[in-house]
This record gives C-alpha cells, structure tokens and sequence, in this order.
C-alpha cells in the first residue's frame, strides 16, 4: 500500500501542493500535521510508523517533510525498513524500494557518520591541549553567586532548627539534593 506523509511547520503554511503530488502519486492513505520538523513529538508520523506492514511504501513531497536532521532521518528510514517497509521522495530520487535507492540513502548514512567522526577528531586534539594548558573543559567548579546566597539561606534556615528540610526546600524552591549540596558546600554537619 502507498501510504503518504505531508507535514508543514507553521499553521499557514498551506499542505496542497504535497497532498495534490501524493494524490497523484496513488497514495491511498495520507498522514498530515502541522507541527515544526524540530519537535521531537510528531504524532501522526509515530502512528504512521506503527501502523506500517511488510510492502508498504511512504512517500513523501522531500526528506524535509519527514526528518528534522539526517540522522533522525537515518534513524527513522531504519524504523521503517525493519517493519519490512520503504521510503520514497518524490523530489529528492530517493526511493529505498530499490537497490539503487538503498545505495542513494546509505551513502547519505556514511556521510553523516563520517562528519560526526570528524568533528570528534578535531574536538579532542583541542580539549588535550586545553588540558595540557591547565584548563579542564565542563562546568566551572563552586556555586555561582546567586547559589552561594541560597547556600547561605539554606545554612541559617537549617541550623536554626525551626523548619523542617521539606519546608526550606519549598521556601527556597531546590530539590532535597541540591539542600544538601549547598549545606556541605558551607560546611555544615549534616543531622
């Protein structure tokens, strides 16, 4: 079964021109939401996914519609090929029904993973030589100043006794944890 998948990231973009091509196509069901690409939470293309059986085939206006970076794009043609499935884009001669198009989309697949590799391969030379320099990448260690004044309030509300932990921690809206972090930051012997 041609199934179809058209989506447009704002609610004026009109959805025609990709319906009237899957149309044409011969899709015989048509997924459809307006949501921006970069949402991780697409739920029509989810139930789309879930409802695909073995000899399916999605087609789409271009890969922009369905993926919102290569690798979510890698990550959902390989979904879709373990339900026994395909992808077809109608303007991008991608169409991993065929041996050809497999070759297309896995070489796009190398490329992504080969740019990623790369960038490891600079950012580490980087960081040793930081290191060597005597800088250590990450969070800077200690509280910042706005923290170090909760700390101090947290240290003057804890040992005065009169609030429970539950209650400074509501007061000064942080997690029990962070309480205790900010009391061992000030040196305070713990109950």
């Amino acid at each position: 079964m041609k199934i179809g998948y058209v989506r447009s990231s704002t609610k004026e973009q009109n959805l025609s021109l990709q319906l009237d091509a899957l149309k044409k196509e011969g899709c015989e069901k048509i997924y459809q939401e307006k949501i921006s690409g970069a949402k991780a939470a697409r739920p029509e293309l989810q139930r789309m996914i879930e409802q695909l059986r073995v000899g399916d085939i999605i087609i789409i206006w271009k890969l922009d519609r369905m993926g919102k970076s290569l690798r979510d794009l890698i990550n959902l043609v390989n979904e879709i090929q373990k339900k026994g499935a395909g992808l077809k884009s109608l303007n991008d001669a991608i169409d991993t029904t065929t041996p050809q198009g497999k070759l297309i989309f896995h070489l796009f697949a190398s490329l992504a993973e080969f740019e990623k590799d790369i960038i490891r391969e600079r950012t580490k030379p980087g960081l040793e030589a930081a290191r060597a320099r005597g800088r250590a990448g990450g969070r800077p260690k200690g509280l910042s100043k706005e923290a170090q004044d909760k700390a101090m309030v947290a240290e003057t509300l804890y040992t005065k006794g009169d609030k429970s932990v539950t209650e400074i921690c509501k007061h000064l809206n942080i997690a029990r944890s962070t309480l205790y972090n900010y009391l061992r930051y000030r040196n305070v012997k713990l109950k």
